[in-house]
């Protein structure tokens, strides 16, 4: 018996034969051989995937006398070890010649061996063969179906086990639905497994309430799941950490951090997928107060050697403006990993310091690290940023020459971005027809924003035809459009444009700006007046326009794409939400403090010529970060050299 394993070892790689037949000659004293054997083949196995179609086919010709409950081991240990479809057929045969799927679960392993293998006819037939189907085996279809993304099949199935089978799901079907009904947004069908839940009695279930949560936050629902939640008698880690990730994925990443805070008064322990998901709520709005008090928090509970942590924390002081601190939390790694290198550069990257994040790039290669296609993106923005068009071509280059990384749409479009912001129209056109694969929205988005810079019309209408297509429903480029009409006087064209966005019902999303003070973030509109301090607020603004009026500044009238008279346009551009929130921090912090905002949308060309002028009026430095780069205003003068 023994000599039949040894030469299946024998067909094995040399690195593994030796350890084999020890294992193998270890046997020979066992006195459960049949137990032994199987334990032999599990650890075959999980060694290294070598050979494992051998050892499986001979494990299987030696179990072929014995009876079903010896071949049962080698049969399991056969479907975990399958490496190809012809395997799992061979291995399906010998179990009908062996087992007839009598034994355990050999038929629901079977069928997911065929799903892994995207065999989904095979294993729909195979399923519908076994005989005496349990609940476990309807629950691992419906699983199968669920982890697919397929909600119908996975409704279909849970429909046939209730209706033809006459069977009861229990919690272990309805968790096994709802994830795939939250990631394909199915929030009808979600609704349905949440009334079968209620009508069954275990929509309290613990589990079950955490995953109608999820659900509904990621179908967007987010009141929905507050309720739920807010109603559980039993909270766990997972119930805090769903309604957390909820409410700062949907936009509401200060009432996420507040949840954060109930979370800790209740007494549950944060882990690390809390901490992760708070830390990118405090990246979305530049809460760096908050960052550092839970910075705090990962220091004192030993968090600051995960790499996923510390990772994401040199992100987060990265987008509050903070790139001293991101240097400090990176140099304190212990072999900071590919991952961690490109969150340094991608910090570096997004406040136009392409010089900086050259340095990185050369300093991480020099470690061993190797860059991937991440890498390459954030440093291709990085020049697109700083406009290092000489260096982006020679990295572009290098990608695919020296890395072996081939150039993906994302890349395309930052060299798209970089030709296109230096005024290379024409190369930028050439390298989008030469691109291998098709352009995306990305890349002609890049373009049509380099032709709203050179004012060239006549190829911006080609371009955003060309966005309006591949995507009807982004507002963006519409509104684009219809700006650049705008800033040339061509009003009748901007209005069919902004008639086109209200046909097809498209909104253009509202400016907003945020700023960080005494541990809230503070949210302005244009021509907000519901800040409780508003009436301090326009004051200071009306005495700084009054300054930087003395000292010179001329409000970008232009730059209002309406067709109204100049004292009206005037008034409308001295209330964007970013004059307001700068006029708030200059109320509220000492006397030379930075000030730090955070813009959901580009920065408006008033704005940032305003917020020069304030910085040396003022003598503060004001760190603006918009939806595209970080703007450090000081003494007159912007980080970006205007260039943005």
């Amino acid at each position: 018996m023994v000599s039949l394993i040894e030469a299946g070892c024998r067909r094995a790689s040399s690195i593994l034969e030796m350890e084999l037949l020890g294992i193998c000659r270890g046997l020979e004293k066992a006195i459960h051989f049949k137990y032994t054997t199987s334990l032999f083949l599990r650890n075959c196995i999980t060694k290294r995937n070598i050979c494992t179609a051998s050892l499986t086919q001979y494990a299987l010709q030696f179990y072929s006398d014995t009876s079903p409950e010896g071949v049962l081991p080698a049969l399991l240990c056969a479907i975990s070890a399958c490496s190809s479809i012809s395997n799992c057929r061979f291995i399906h045969a010998r179990a009908i010649k062996s087992v007839k799927y009598s034994h355990g679960f050999i038929g629901d392993r079977l069928v997911a061996a065929y799903v892994k293998f995207g065999c989904m006819d095979d294993a729909r037939r195979l399923f519908v063969e076994m005989p005496d189907k349990d609940l476990v085996s309807w629950n691992s279809m419906i699983s199968l179906h669920s982890r697919r993304g397929d909600v119908s099949e996975s409704l279909n199935v849970f429909c046939v086990m209730r209706s033809e089978m006459g069977m009861k799901a229990n919690e272990v079907t309805l968790i096994s639905i709802l994830p795939a009904c939250a990631d394909m947004r199915a929030l009808n069908e979600g609704k349905y497994i949440h009334g079968y839940a209620v009508k069954s009695g275990i929509a309290s279930e613990t589990k079950v309430v955490n995953s109608l949560i999820n659900m509904y936050g990621k179908c967007g629902s987010v009141d929905a799941a507050w309720q739920l939640f807010e109603a559980m008698q039993v909270k766990n880690l997972v119930s805090w950490n769903s309604i957390v990730s909820i409410y700062t994925q949907s936009g509401f990443a200060d009432e996420g951090i507040s949840l954060f805070n109930l979370m800790r008064n209740a007494g549950i322990k944060p882990d690390r997928a809390t901490l992760v998901t708070l830390l990118q709520a405090c990246a979305d709005l530049a809460a760096e107060k908050q960052a550092k008090a839970i910075h705090g928090y990962i220091l004192s509970c030993g968090f600051n050697t995960d790499f996923a942590v510390t990772t994401v924390l040199i992100s987060v002081y990265a987008k509050s403006g903070r790139l001293h601190d991101s240097n400090e939390v990176f140099g304190e790694m212990k072999y900071p990993d590919r991952i961690a290198w490109t969150a340094m550069l991608a910090g570096y990257a997004m406040h136009g310091h392409g010089r900086e994040a050259i340095e990185v790039f050369d300093l991480m290669v020099k470690e061993g690290v190797s860059p991937d296609h991440v890498t390459f993106t954030h440093l291709l923005s990085a020049c697109s940023h700083s406009g290092l068009v000489k260096e982006g071509k020679k990295y572009f280059e290098l990608m695919s020459k020296v890395y072996g990384i081939e150039p993906r749409v994302d890349h395309y479009s930052c060299m798209v971005d970089l030709l296109g912001r230096s005024g290379l129209l024409k190369e930028a056109i050439g390298l989008i027809e030469s691109m291998p694969i098709k352009p995306n929205a990305g890349v002609w988005g890049a373009l049509l924003g380099a032709c709203r810079i050179y004012h060239s019309i006549e190829l911006g209408k080609e371009v955003a035809e060309r966005l309006f297509a591949l995507d009807p429903w982004d507002p963006r480029n519409y509104i684009v459009l219809s700006n650049m009409y705008s800033a040339s006087g061509l009003w009748r064209d901007a209005s069919r444009v902004r008639a086109l966005m209200k046909e097809r019902g498209l909104r253009k999303k509202p400016g907003c700006s945020f700023i960080e003070h005494r541990n809230k973030v503070h949210r302005f509109v244009v021509g907000d007046r519901s800040h409780p301090e508003s009436e301090e607020i326009y004051s200071k603004l009306e005495e700084l326009m009054e300054k930087i009026h003395k000292a010179g500044f001329i409000p970008k009238t232009e730059l209002v794409l309406h067709d109204v008279d100049e004292e009206v346009k005037e008034d409308m551009i001295s209330k964007h939400s970013e004059k307001l929130a700068i006029a708030f921090g200059l109320l509220v912090t000492g006397a030379g403090m930075p000030i730090m905002i955070t813009k959901n949308l580009r920065i408006c060309g008033d704005c940032h010529s305003a917020a020069k002028f304030i910085s040396l009026i003022e003598k503060r430095t004001i760190i603006i970060r918009d939806s595209k780069r970080f703007h450090h205003f000081a003494n007159g003068l912007c980080s970006c050299g205007d260039y943005w």
